[in-house]
Protein backbone atom coordinates (compact mmCIF):
# COMPACT_ATOMS: atom_id res chain seq x y z
CA UNK A 1 0.00 0.00 0.00
CA UNK A 2 1.38 3.43 -0.97
CA UNK A 3 0.77 6.64 0.97
CA UNK A 4 0.98 10.26 -0.06
CA UNK A 5 4.00 12.09 1.42
CA UNK A 6 1.71 14.11 3.72
CA UNK A 7 -0.08 11.03 5.03
CA UNK A 8 3.19 9.16 5.46
CA UNK A 9 4.64 12.04 7.49
CA UNK A 10 1.44 12.32 9.52
CA UNK A 11 1.62 8.60 10.35
CA UNK A 12 5.23 8.92 11.51
CA UNK A 13 4.68 12.06 13.59
CA UNK A 14 1.32 10.90 14.94
CA UNK A 15 2.74 7.58 16.15
CA UNK A 16 5.68 9.34 17.81
CA UNK A 17 3.29 11.80 19.48
CA UNK A 18 1.07 8.97 20.73
CA UNK A 19 3.79 7.11 22.66
CA UNK A 20 3.57 9.37 25.72
CA UNK A 21 -0.25 9.44 25.86
CA UNK A 22 -0.28 5.64 25.56
CA UNK A 23 1.81 5.55 28.74
CA UNK A 24 -0.98 7.57 30.38
CA UNK A 25 -4.12 6.05 28.91
CA UNK A 26 -3.03 2.40 29.18
CA UNK A 27 -1.91 3.08 32.74
CA UNK A 28 -5.22 4.40 34.09
CA UNK A 29 -6.96 1.02 34.51
CA UNK A 30 -3.88 -0.29 36.38
CA UNK A 31 -3.95 2.22 39.27
CA UNK A 32 -5.95 0.06 41.74
CA UNK A 33 -3.85 -3.02 40.99
CA UNK A 34 -0.61 -1.07 41.48
CA UNK A 35 -1.78 0.12 44.90
CA UNK A 36 -2.58 -3.44 45.98
CA UNK A 37 0.63 -4.93 44.56
CA UNK A 38 2.96 -2.32 46.10
CA UNK A 39 0.97 -1.89 49.35
CA UNK A 40 0.49 1.81 48.60
CA UNK A 41 -2.32 4.19 49.46
CA UNK A 42 -4.34 6.05 46.84
CA UNK A 43 -2.42 9.36 47.13
CA UNK A 44 1.09 8.07 46.27
CA UNK A 45 -0.34 5.92 43.48
CA UNK A 46 -2.01 9.03 42.01
CA UNK A 47 1.32 10.83 42.29
CA UNK A 48 2.76 8.31 39.87
CA UNK A 49 0.30 9.75 37.33
CA UNK A 50 0.70 13.42 38.34
CA UNK A 51 4.50 13.44 38.09
CA UNK A 52 4.28 12.04 34.56
CA UNK A 53 2.11 15.01 33.52
CA UNK A 54 4.51 17.44 35.21
CA UNK A 55 7.55 15.90 33.53
CA UNK A 56 5.76 15.87 30.18
CA UNK A 57 5.25 19.62 30.51
CA UNK A 58 8.65 20.57 31.94
CA UNK A 59 10.61 18.36 29.56
CA UNK A 60 9.31 20.21 26.54
CA UNK A 61 11.04 23.40 27.69
CA UNK A 62 14.38 21.64 27.18
CA UNK A 63 13.71 19.58 24.06
CA UNK A 64 12.35 22.50 22.03
CA UNK A 65 15.43 24.74 22.02
CA UNK A 66 17.77 21.72 21.87
CA UNK A 67 16.01 20.61 18.68
CA UNK A 68 16.51 24.12 17.25
CA UNK A 69 20.23 23.84 18.04
CA UNK A 70 21.02 20.22 17.13
CA UNK A 71 18.27 19.27 14.70
CA UNK A 72 15.06 17.31 15.30
CA UNK A 73 16.40 13.74 15.37
CA UNK A 74 19.13 13.76 18.08
CA UNK A 75 16.80 14.84 20.94
CA UNK A 76 14.21 12.34 19.70
CA UNK A 77 16.79 9.56 20.00
CA UNK A 78 17.70 10.65 23.53
CA UNK A 79 14.12 11.08 24.70
CA UNK A 80 12.89 7.76 23.32
CA UNK A 81 15.93 5.92 24.74
CA UNK A 82 15.21 7.42 28.17
CA UNK A 83 11.56 6.44 27.80
CA UNK A 84 12.48 2.82 26.98
CA UNK A 85 14.95 2.50 29.86
CA UNK A 86 12.60 3.95 32.46
CA UNK A 87 9.63 1.93 31.17
CA UNK A 88 11.60 -1.24 31.85
CA UNK A 89 12.47 0.14 35.27
CA UNK A 90 8.78 0.78 36.00
CA UNK A 91 7.94 -2.79 35.03
CA UNK A 92 10.50 -4.04 37.58
CA UNK A 93 9.73 -1.54 40.40
CA UNK A 94 9.17 -3.10 43.83
CA UNK A 95 7.95 -0.05 45.77
CA UNK A 96 5.79 2.98 45.04
CA UNK A 97 8.53 5.56 45.66
CA UNK A 98 10.79 4.03 43.04
CA UNK A 99 7.85 3.87 40.65
CA UNK A 100 7.06 7.57 41.16
CA UNK A 101 10.67 8.60 40.41
CA UNK A 102 10.80 6.38 37.34
CA UNK A 103 7.47 7.71 36.10
CA UNK A 104 8.85 11.26 36.31
CA UNK A 105 11.88 10.24 34.25
CA UNK A 106 9.62 8.35 31.85
CA UNK A 107 7.62 11.55 31.34
CA UNK A 108 10.82 13.47 30.60
CA UNK A 109 11.62 10.95 27.89
CA UNK A 110 8.11 11.04 26.45
CA UNK A 111 8.23 14.85 26.21
CA UNK A 112 10.51 14.60 23.16
CA UNK A 113 7.81 12.85 21.15
CA UNK A 114 5.28 15.45 22.25
CA UNK A 115 7.05 18.66 21.27
CA UNK A 116 9.30 17.83 18.32
CA UNK A 117 6.63 16.57 15.87
CA UNK A 118 4.92 19.99 15.99
CA UNK A 119 8.25 21.64 15.14
CA UNK A 120 8.69 19.22 12.23
CA UNK A 121 5.29 20.31 10.90
CA UNK A 122 6.46 23.94 11.03
CA UNK A 123 9.72 23.01 9.30
CA UNK A 124 7.78 21.57 6.38
CA UNK A 125 4.75 23.85 6.02
CA UNK A 126 2.97 27.03 7.12
CA UNK A 127 -0.64 28.21 6.90
CA UNK A 128 -3.35 25.91 5.59
CA UNK A 129 -0.92 23.17 4.53
CA UNK A 130 0.49 23.10 8.06
CA UNK A 131 -3.06 22.93 9.40
CA UNK A 132 -3.79 20.00 7.09
CA UNK A 133 -0.71 18.09 8.25
CA UNK A 134 -1.41 18.96 11.90
CA UNK A 135 -4.97 17.64 11.54
CA UNK A 136 -3.72 14.40 9.94
CA UNK A 137 -1.20 14.06 12.76
CA UNK A 138 -4.03 14.45 15.28
CA UNK A 139 -6.05 11.80 13.47
CA UNK A 140 -3.23 9.28 13.91
CA UNK A 141 -2.66 10.52 17.47
CA UNK A 142 -6.34 9.82 18.24
CA UNK A 143 -5.60 6.10 18.49
CA UNK A 144 -4.44 6.70 22.07
CA UNK A 145 -7.63 7.97 23.76
CA UNK A 146 -9.76 5.73 21.54
CA UNK A 147 -7.94 2.43 22.05
CA UNK A 148 -5.37 2.71 24.85
CA UNK A 149 -7.75 2.34 27.84
CA UNK A 150 -9.27 -0.81 26.34
CA UNK A 151 -5.82 -2.14 25.42
CA UNK A 152 -4.62 -1.42 28.94
CA UNK A 153 -7.50 -3.38 30.43
CA UNK A 154 -6.71 -6.32 28.15
CA UNK A 155 -2.99 -6.26 28.96
CA UNK A 156 -3.69 -6.10 32.70
CA UNK A 157 -6.05 -9.06 32.44
CA UNK A 158 -3.39 -11.12 30.64
CA UNK A 159 -0.13 -9.96 32.22
CA UNK A 160 -0.94 -7.77 35.24
CA UNK A 161 -0.07 -4.11 35.67
CA UNK A 162 3.61 -4.69 34.90
CA UNK A 163 2.57 -5.85 31.44
CA UNK A 164 1.48 -2.27 30.67
CA UNK A 165 5.05 -1.05 31.10
CA UNK A 166 6.51 -3.87 29.02
CA UNK A 167 4.01 -2.94 26.31
CA UNK A 168 4.99 0.74 26.27
CA UNK A 169 8.65 -0.36 26.28
CA UNK A 170 7.98 -2.07 22.97
CA UNK A 171 6.23 1.08 21.73
CA UNK A 172 9.29 3.15 22.63
CA UNK A 173 11.57 0.74 20.77
CA UNK A 174 9.26 0.96 17.76
CA UNK A 175 9.52 4.75 17.97
CA UNK A 176 13.32 4.59 17.93
CA UNK A 177 13.20 2.39 14.85
CA UNK A 178 10.73 4.78 13.20
CA UNK A 179 13.01 7.78 13.80
CA UNK A 180 16.02 5.84 12.52
CA UNK A 181 14.45 4.42 9.37
CA UNK A 182 11.54 6.67 8.34
CA UNK A 183 11.91 10.22 9.70
CA UNK A 184 14.14 12.58 7.69
CA UNK A 185 15.96 15.45 9.38
CA UNK A 186 13.80 18.50 8.61
CA UNK A 187 16.06 21.21 10.07
CA UNK A 188 19.26 21.56 7.98
CA UNK A 189 22.45 22.49 9.81
CA UNK A 190 22.52 25.91 8.14
CA UNK A 191 19.17 26.82 9.72
CA UNK A 192 20.02 25.77 13.28
CA UNK A 193 20.49 28.30 16.04
CA UNK A 194 23.66 28.82 18.01
CA UNK A 195 24.16 26.03 20.53
CA UNK A 196 24.12 28.12 23.71
CA UNK A 197 21.91 28.52 26.74
CA UNK A 198 21.84 32.25 26.00
CA UNK A 199 20.26 31.66 22.59
CA UNK A 200 17.53 29.54 24.18
CA UNK A 201 16.90 32.22 26.79
CA UNK A 202 16.66 34.88 24.07
CA UNK A 203 14.20 32.71 22.13
CA UNK A 204 11.96 32.25 25.16
CA UNK A 205 12.17 35.98 25.94
CA UNK A 206 11.08 36.74 22.37
CA UNK A 207 8.07 34.45 22.73
CA UNK A 208 7.09 35.79 26.17
CA UNK A 209 6.97 39.33 24.73
CA UNK A 210 4.78 38.27 21.80
CA UNK A 211 1.20 38.99 22.89
CA UNK A 212 -0.30 37.31 19.82
CA UNK A 213 1.69 34.11 20.38
CA UNK A 214 0.74 33.99 24.07
CA UNK A 215 -2.89 34.72 23.25
CA UNK A 216 -3.07 31.88 20.74
CA UNK A 217 -1.35 29.50 23.14
CA UNK A 218 -3.77 30.59 25.85
CA UNK A 219 -6.78 29.87 23.65
CA UNK A 220 -5.62 26.31 23.04
CA UNK A 221 -4.47 25.82 26.64
CA UNK A 222 -7.71 26.84 28.33
CA UNK A 223 -9.83 25.04 25.75
CA UNK A 224 -7.83 21.90 26.53
CA UNK A 225 -8.03 22.61 30.28
CA UNK A 226 -11.74 21.88 30.12
CA UNK A 227 -10.88 18.51 28.62
CA UNK A 228 -8.38 17.83 31.41
CA UNK A 229 -11.15 18.46 33.94
CA UNK A 230 -13.37 16.02 32.02
CA UNK A 231 -10.53 13.49 31.92
CA UNK A 232 -10.13 13.59 35.71
CA UNK A 233 -13.80 13.74 36.67
CA UNK A 234 -15.62 11.67 34.07
CA UNK A 235 -14.75 8.19 35.45
CA UNK A 236 -16.42 9.03 38.76
CA UNK A 237 -19.38 10.79 37.12
CA UNK A 238 -20.15 8.12 34.53
CA UNK A 239 -19.32 5.03 36.58
CA UNK A 240 -20.29 6.03 40.13
CA UNK A 241 -23.02 8.60 39.47
CA UNK A 242 -24.63 7.25 36.31
CA UNK A 243 -23.81 3.57 36.88
CA UNK A 244 -21.93 2.74 33.67
CA UNK A 245 -19.55 -0.19 33.59
CA UNK A 246 -15.86 0.56 32.90
CA UNK A 247 -16.29 -0.76 29.35
CA UNK A 248 -19.37 1.41 28.76
CA UNK A 249 -17.47 4.40 30.12
CA UNK A 250 -14.56 3.70 27.76
CA UNK A 251 -16.96 3.68 24.82
CA UNK A 252 -18.62 6.94 25.94
CA UNK A 253 -15.19 8.54 26.33
CA UNK A 254 -14.15 7.30 22.90
CA UNK A 255 -17.21 8.82 21.22
CA UNK A 256 -16.30 12.29 22.47
CA UNK A 257 -12.66 11.78 21.51
CA UNK A 258 -13.80 10.71 18.04
CA UNK A 259 -15.77 13.96 17.64
CA UNK A 260 -12.64 15.95 18.50
CA UNK A 261 -10.33 14.19 16.07
CA UNK A 262 -12.87 13.83 13.25
CA UNK A 263 -13.69 17.54 13.19
CA UNK A 264 -9.98 18.38 13.12
CA UNK A 265 -9.81 16.87 9.64
CA UNK A 266 -11.88 19.79 8.30
CA UNK A 267 -9.40 22.38 9.58
CA UNK A 268 -7.47 22.95 6.35
CA UNK A 269 -10.60 22.98 4.17
CA UNK A 270 -12.36 25.51 6.39
CA UNK A 271 -9.13 27.50 6.71
CA UNK A 272 -8.80 27.84 2.95
CA UNK A 273 -12.39 29.00 2.63
CA UNK A 274 -12.74 31.31 5.65
CA UNK A 275 -9.22 31.85 7.02
CA UNK A 276 -7.69 30.12 10.04
CA UNK A 277 -8.29 33.07 12.38
CA UNK A 278 -12.00 33.22 11.59
CA UNK A 279 -12.32 29.43 12.03
CA UNK A 280 -10.68 29.79 15.46
CA UNK A 281 -13.13 32.49 16.53
CA UNK A 282 -16.21 30.58 15.42
CA UNK A 283 -15.03 27.24 16.80
CA UNK A 284 -14.01 28.61 20.21
CA UNK A 285 -17.32 30.49 20.47
CA UNK A 286 -19.25 27.35 19.48
CA UNK A 287 -17.49 25.28 22.14
CA UNK A 288 -18.22 27.95 24.75
CA UNK A 289 -21.90 28.13 23.76
CA UNK A 290 -22.31 24.34 24.02
CA UNK A 291 -20.72 24.32 27.47
CA UNK A 292 -22.93 27.19 28.68
CA UNK A 293 -26.01 25.21 27.60
CA UNK A 294 -24.68 22.16 29.46
CA UNK A 295 -24.04 24.18 32.61
CA UNK A 296 -27.54 25.71 32.39
CA UNK A 297 -29.01 22.19 32.24
CA UNK A 298 -27.41 21.17 35.54
CA UNK A 299 -27.96 24.51 37.27
CA UNK A 300 -31.67 24.25 36.44
CA UNK A 301 -31.89 20.89 38.22
CA UNK A 302 -31.40 18.59 35.23
CA UNK A 303 -29.33 15.45 35.56
CA UNK A 304 -29.56 13.57 32.27
CA UNK A 305 -26.53 11.70 31.02
CA UNK A 306 -27.76 11.94 27.42
CA UNK A 307 -27.64 15.75 27.62
CA UNK A 308 -24.09 15.61 28.97
CA UNK A 309 -23.00 13.25 26.22
CA UNK A 310 -24.74 15.16 23.42
CA UNK A 311 -23.62 18.67 24.34
CA UNK A 312 -20.06 17.65 25.15
CA UNK A 313 -19.94 15.79 21.82
CA UNK A 314 -20.75 19.10 20.12
CA UNK A 315 -18.22 20.99 22.25
CA UNK A 316 -15.56 18.37 21.47
CA UNK A 317 -16.20 18.80 17.76
CA UNK A 318 -15.60 22.54 18.00
CA UNK A 319 -12.46 21.97 20.13
CA UNK A 320 -11.12 19.74 17.37
CA UNK A 321 -10.99 22.86 15.19
CA UNK A 322 -9.56 25.16 17.86
CA UNK A 323 -6.46 23.14 18.80
CA UNK A 324 -4.82 22.71 15.37
CA UNK A 325 -5.66 26.23 14.17
CA UNK A 326 -4.20 27.90 17.27
CA UNK A 327 -1.08 25.71 17.08
CA UNK A 328 -0.46 26.58 13.43
CA UNK A 329 -1.12 30.30 13.91
CA UNK A 330 1.12 30.44 16.99
CA UNK A 331 4.06 28.80 15.19
CA UNK A 332 3.66 30.58 11.84
CA UNK A 333 5.63 33.68 12.86
CA UNK A 334 8.43 31.78 14.62
CA UNK A 335 9.93 29.44 12.03
CA UNK A 336 13.60 29.90 13.09
CA UNK A 337 12.70 28.93 16.69
CA UNK A 338 9.80 26.60 15.93
CA UNK A 339 11.10 23.97 18.36
CA UNK A 340 11.28 26.47 21.19
CA UNK A 341 7.86 27.92 20.32
CA UNK A 342 6.36 24.43 20.22
CA UNK A 343 8.01 23.60 23.55
CA UNK A 344 6.63 26.65 25.34
CA UNK A 345 3.19 25.98 23.86
CA UNK A 346 3.20 22.37 25.02
CA UNK A 347 4.51 23.23 28.47
CA UNK A 348 1.88 25.90 29.06
CA UNK A 349 -0.90 23.63 27.80
CA UNK A 350 0.23 20.81 30.08
CA UNK A 351 0.75 22.99 33.15
CA UNK A 352 -2.54 24.88 32.74
CA UNK A 353 -4.35 21.59 32.24
CA UNK A 354 -2.68 20.04 35.29
CA UNK A 355 -3.58 23.04 37.46
CA UNK A 356 -7.17 22.86 36.18
CA UNK A 357 -7.33 19.18 37.12
CA UNK A 358 -5.94 19.91 40.58
CA UNK A 359 -8.34 22.80 41.27
CA UNK A 360 -11.32 20.84 39.98
CA UNK A 361 -10.28 17.95 42.20
CA UNK A 362 -10.65 20.15 45.27
CA UNK A 363 -14.35 20.55 44.53
CA UNK A 364 -15.05 17.11 43.07
CA UNK A 365 -17.95 15.24 44.66
CA UNK A 366 -18.57 12.58 42.03
CA UNK A 367 -21.63 14.54 40.85
CA UNK A 368 -21.65 16.10 37.38
CA UNK A 369 -22.10 19.78 38.36
CA UNK A 370 -18.60 20.54 39.75
CA UNK A 371 -17.01 18.88 36.72
CA UNK A 372 -19.24 20.77 34.30
CA UNK A 373 -18.46 24.08 36.04
CA UNK A 374 -14.73 23.48 35.55
CA UNK A 375 -15.19 22.46 31.92
CA UNK A 376 -17.32 25.53 31.20
CA UNK A 377 -14.86 27.93 32.85
CA UNK A 378 -12.06 26.60 30.68
CA UNK A 379 -14.13 27.01 27.52
CA UNK A 380 -15.23 30.55 28.42
CA UNK A 381 -11.71 31.71 29.23
CA UNK A 382 -10.74 30.34 25.83
CA UNK A 383 -13.54 32.36 24.20
CA UNK A 384 -12.45 35.55 26.01
CA UNK A 385 -8.84 35.09 24.89
CA UNK A 386 -10.02 34.43 21.33
CA UNK A 387 -11.87 37.72 21.15
CA UNK A 388 -8.95 39.60 22.75
CA UNK A 389 -6.31 38.04 20.50
CA UNK A 390 -8.19 37.88 17.19
CA UNK A 391 -10.25 41.08 17.38
CA UNK A 392 -10.27 41.56 13.62
CA UNK A 393 -12.29 38.38 13.19
CA UNK A 394 -14.40 38.49 16.35
CA UNK A 395 -17.36 40.27 14.76
CA UNK A 396 -19.54 38.19 12.40
CA UNK A 397 -20.83 41.46 10.89
CA UNK A 398 -17.31 42.67 10.16
CA UNK A 399 -16.42 39.30 8.74
CA UNK A 400 -19.41 39.43 6.42
CA UNK A 401 -18.40 42.90 5.22
CA UNK A 402 -14.85 41.75 4.49
CA UNK A 403 -16.17 38.72 2.59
Amino acid sequence: MSFSPALRMALILGLLSAIGPFAIDMYLPALPAIGQSLNAHVAPVQWSLTVFFLALGVGQVVYGPVSDMLGRKPPLYFGLALFVATSMGCALATDIHTLVVLRFLQGLGAAAGTVIPRAVVRDLHTGNEAARLMALLMLVFSVSPLLAPLMGSGVIALAGWRGVFWTVTLLGLAGLLLVRRALPETLPAAQRGASTVASAARAYWTLLRDARYLGLVGIGSFTMAGFFVFLAGSPFVFINHYGLTPTQYSLAFSVNAAAFFASAQFTARLGRRFGLERVTVWAASGAGAAMVLLLAHYLSGGDRMTVLLALYFIASGFMGLVIPTTAVLALDDHGPIAGTASALMGTLQMLIGTVAMAVAGLYATGDPLPMVVGMTLGALIGVALTWLTLRRHASPLAAARRA
